[in-house]
């Protein structure tokens, strides 16, 4: 391999080094962030409900919940987007169950 190819692979693998060594002590200095906690806002509509529903240990009708949503963190959701969302949920056998026309609660496994 000549000098002067040797010589600028060299060089460009210290320069990657380098902005790699940067980095890591630049990451050292910064103090630690606390673990990043979900606000009600990033969560979705399903979680919301989930919530609500753990917490209730009842099943609630979606008039209900939709109404402890908006108490509990200040969101306006439509019923029938909220309605939609859970049915699906419940077909896939994922987290809810119905008891009832449009009342939900959290499934028993």
């Amino acid at each position: 391999m000549p000098d002067e190819l040797r010589d600028t692979i060299l060089e460009a693998v210290e320069s990657a080094l380098d902005a790699q060594l940067r980095a890591v002590r630049r990451l050292r200095s910064r103090p630690r962030a606390s673990p990043v906690k979900q606000s009600p806002k990033g969560m979705s509509q399903v979680n919301l409900a989930f919530d609500i529903l753990s917490r209730a240990e009842r099943p609630l009708h979606v008039s209900e919940l939709l109404e402890r949503i908006a108490a509990q963190f200040s969101r306006r959701i439509d019923r029938e987007s909220l309605v939609s969302a859970l049915s699906k949920k419940i077909a896939r056998g994922d987290r809810f169950r119905r008891t009832a026309k449009n009342t939900f609660a959290v499934r028993e496994d």
